[in-house]
């Protein structure tokens, strides 16, 4: 997505632009209060700007409101039977059960989630998000081993991937230390949008800058990219 910045009442308003086929230019504030802007093509950046202008009082607003009530009503998962939880681009429903031994997995179309007291949050809370790590684990290292022999006759090197939270950003590339870095929550993507983030990062080994080389050379070994990126902006804005 395009990142733009736009200045109001001595504050610097920052919000991305996400093109797509869509009648009206539209504005959504995430829970981690960044801002997305979803508009057609064929609208001028200069009108998104003034139309960011117009709501720079109701943006304001609202980041204050979550910044006050965000910590005590934005809890997240309660982690109880029937909750979704989207995994790989689908959703699957959790289901809770009481047992001697606690552990999680797929079952059946749902996450089964066995522990010895359903009540225990903090447990729940702990095994879930593990799974969630060791799925991305297995799961991104699948996507490099599907995609690095695009690069490796280029010379670059097969890199170490790391996975953390991020806020504002799918992956990043640590050329030096020849390190991808993953956003956590991209295990939650569907597999080819995995794909193209990790391909897009390995392009950085080659071409540093979003240039023309860059893309050029990133649409000549992913024709679909902008599809899958379009894709994966757009789980973005429903939320993951």
């Amino acid at each position: 997505m395009e990142k733009h910045t736009i200045a109001y009442q001595g504050k610097d308003i920052e919000f991305e632009v996400l093109r797509k086929n869509v009648k009206n230019v539209n504005l959504n504030i995430r829970p981690d209060m960044s801002i997305v802007v979803s508009a057609n093509p064929k609208v001028p950046l200069e009108f998104i700007k003034d139309f960011v202008k117009q709501k720079s009082p109701w943006i304001l607003k609202s980041i204050k409101y979550f910044k006050e009530v965000q910590p005590e009503q934005y809890n997240g998962k309660e982690y109880v039977s029937g909750e979704t939880f989207k995994y790989l681009g689908r959703q699957y429903r959790l289901k809770v059960e009481e047992a001697e031994q606690e552990s999680i997995k797929y079952q059946r179309g749902f996450i089964l989630l066995q522990v010895q007291d359903k009540t225990d949050f903090k447990i729940k809370r702990i095994l879930v998000q593990k799974w969630f790590r060791e799925k991305a684990v297995v799961n991104f290292h699948e996507s490099l081993d599907r995609v690095y022999p695009l690069l490796e006759k280029y010379g670059v090197k097969k890199p170490e991937i790391k996975i953390r939270d991020m806020k504002s950003r799918w992956g990043s590339c640590n050329r030096a230390k020849g390190i991808i870095t993953l956003n956590l929550k991209l295990v939650n993507a569907p597999k080819y949008c995995i794909d193209y983030v990790i391909l897009h990062e390995l392009v950085h080994f080659k071409y540093r800058n979003h240039d023309n080389n860059f893309y050029n050379f990133l649409t000549s070994l992913m024709p679909d990219w902008k599809q899958r990126k379009e894709i994966l902006d757009e789980e973005v804005v429903r939320g993951l």
